[in-house]
């Protein structure tokens, strides 16, 4: 027998005694008690405070009544359109104001630099304090900036939370105001990563300011763009204490969202089902975002 014939006939041999490589091995006696034991708590956690309230949320909205209720229901249609606009304008006018700061504190001036640490105190105060001073600012003729109005120019300020648009422009000024420093971080941090190399061929071939942030800053950004904005539009959707602190609904429950009308029918209406409808029904919006979020994440790797 040749020698080719004796590899031919090895190599089913080969073959059957091949096994692909163990990169998990498996775990035996002591070893798996410990994996065990160290995994156990936190799948008892996820499940009893993720997959069980989700589980159970879901189970309470699955009937179709309830939504079919919301087209009637009173203020929600309402509460729809001030998702959208606070998901929409709020979130692209946040996104769009964080890239253009994140240019200005890329400047080396020194009083520049010091001008950060006081732009990151509104993401650096809590929450519920920052909207609740808000809302005492703009309450009234002894608010701030009706005092401020009438003392610099001697006017009268608006009722700002007794018109549903500027009081819903109030609770979208606020949410900016609080969570412009987040992303402007982030903008910033991309805007490093790119190689000054780039910028210095665009200064040889003449190019201005305008013309690098065009052809440079934008292209290596969209893609940290696109994610960010994704991202901060979920958080939107189920943000509630921007409209319930700042506005509190005013006036007469205009200016609601779906996360907080959500919580009034859960638990001041008595409602919980309909509580449970009402946040589910952003989920056709969610969703597709999500997948898109996750597809971009997993493409691009979120690099630059």
């Amino acid at each position: 027998m040749s020698s080719t014939q004796q590899l031919l006939a090895a190599r089913p041999v080969a073959l059957s005694r091949w096994r692909p490589p163990r990169w998990h091995p498996h775990l035996h006696g002591s070893e798996l008690v410990w994996a065990i034991a160290f995994v156990l708590p936190y799948a008892l956690l996820f499940v009893g405070f993720a997959a069980y309230p989700i589980a159970y949320g879901l189970w309470m909205g699955s009937e179709p009544s309830l939504y079919l209720d919301l087209l009637t229901a009173p203020h929600y249609a309402e509460a729809a359109l001030n998702t959208a606009l606070f998901a929409g304008f709020g979130t692209n006018l946040m996104m769009f104001l964080a890239l253009l700061l994140s240019g200005f504190f890329m400047r080396g001036r020194w009083w520049i630099k010091a001008l950060l640490p006081l732009c990151m105190l509104p993401w650096a105060v809590p929450a519920i304090p920052a909207y609740v001073s808000f809302h005492w600012m703009l309450i009234g003729e002894y608010g701030f900036a009706d005092s401020l109005l009438s003392a610099l120019f001697d006017i009268d300020g608006p009722n700002w939370f007794n018109d549903r648009w500027l009081a819903l422009a109030c609770d979208i000024a606020a949410y900016v105001w609080k969570w412009l420093p987040f992303w402007l971080l982030i903008f910033l941090a991309g805007r490093m990563a790119i190689p000054e190399d780039l910028y210095e061929a665009a200064d040889i071939d003449g190019a201005t300011g305008f013309r690098r942030f065009i052809h440079i800053t934008v292209p290596l950004l969209t893609n940290l763009y696109l994610i960010c904005t994704a991202l901060c539009t979920i958080w939107v959707i189920g943000d509630f204490t921007a409209a319930d602190l700042v506005s509190g609904g005013a006036p007469a429950l205009s200016t609601e969202v779906l996360a907080t009308l959500s919580i009034h029918y859960a638990f001041d209406f008595g409602q919980p089902e309909r509580g449970v409808a009402v946040a589910l029904s952003a989920l056709p919006v969610l969703i597709p975002i999500v997948i898109i979020l996750i597809r971009r994440i997993e493409t691009r790797q979120v690099q630059l």
